[in-house]
């Protein structure tokens, strides 16, 4: 019995030093912000509870509706070529046809290895109107240099940075589920006479499905929390870039900037709001394609 006990107790007690570390790092502010929200801070009376008059007056937000937006559009635009560029160096790796794979493996997982901002401030130096290389070259050239850093270029720029941070990291993911796939399936399509093409094409994408499926909320997550790159290229471009230019800039620009806590803690329930229906969207949709 006593045995018994200390069994059915072990269990409990491996998981309690994960559950307090994410009832105090996770659950506990959340709940804390989700109280903030609940709250304005008014020139006379103070902190007065206000329900849910924060969440109305953000649903009528324009900066924050322009902000969510903006990043919807760069969700559409930069993940798919992403993910596509991905993919093929992942099935290239895999074929075995490349020389120095591993080398070549490297070199595209490294720019992950960089630290976002420094990223952005390497890439904000190659946009730079003034004295940029682009923008040397351009005038060496005797042609109008180009500004990637202006309205026109700023979101296809902040799309170029985060693609080439992040491409390394969902070829990877793919590629460890590429070698995942027994061989016999290989050698059942060749024997049945599929080349390579047709092995990449119906072998390989149908078991790379849910990889792909990983690697796309992954980037629904991590699109609708663009931070960085903008933060740091605002410095050099705050005629383009604003302090609402994205959701989550604009709820950081609230809480200390403006020193509108509560309002910044709403904006920021909403903005999880957001990525929680979309992250469940897309599941929805892979799951009535899986459906027959």
């Amino acid at each position: 019995m006593a045995a018994a006990r200390r069994h059915r107790s072990a269990g409990p007690l491996f998981v309690a030093p994960f559950l307090t570390l994410f009832l105090l790092l996770f659950l506990a502010p959340l709940g804390y912000a989700a109280y903030l929200s609940l709250f304005q801070e008014r020139l006379i009376g103070g902190t007065v509870f206000v329900g849910l008059d924060n969440y109305v007056q953000a649903l009528g937000d324009p900066q924050l509706l322009h902000g969510v937006g903006r990043v919807a559009l760069f969700f559409v635009i930069q993940v798919p070529v992403m993910l596509l560029l991905a993919l093929v160096f992942a099935l290239a790796l895999d074929s075995g046809l490349l020389r120095l794979a591993r080398v070549i493996r490297l070199g595209i997982f490294v720019p992950y290895a960089v630290p976002s901002v420094v990223a952005a401030l390497m890439w904000g130096y190659l946009y730079g109107p003034d004295f940029g290389p682009f923008a040397q070259l351009s005038r060496k050239l005797g042609l109008p240099a180009p500004d990637f850093l202006s309205s026109g270029w700023m979101l296809g720029s902040l799309a170029n940075i985060v693609t080439w941070e992040f491409v390394g990291y969902n070829m990877i993911i793919l590629y460890a589920a590429l070698r995942t796939i027994p061989q016999e399936l290989y050698e059942a399509a060749a024997m049945d006479g599929a080349g390579a093409w047709r092995i990449a094409w119906s072998v390989k994408l149908p078991a790379l499905r849910p990889a792909l499926l990983l690697t796309l909320l992954f980037s629904v997550i991590g699109s609708f929390q663009l931070f960085n790159e903008p933060n740091l290229l605002m410095k050099i471009a705050p005629d383009v870039i604003s302090s609402s230019y994205t959701a989550n800039l604009y709820a950081y620009s609230l809480a200390f900037t403006g020193q509108q806590v509560n309002y910044a803690a709403t904006v920021s329930f909403l903005l999880g709001l957001v990525i929680v229906v979309a992250s469940y969207g897309v599941l929805l949709t892979a799951n009535r394609r899986r459906t027959p």
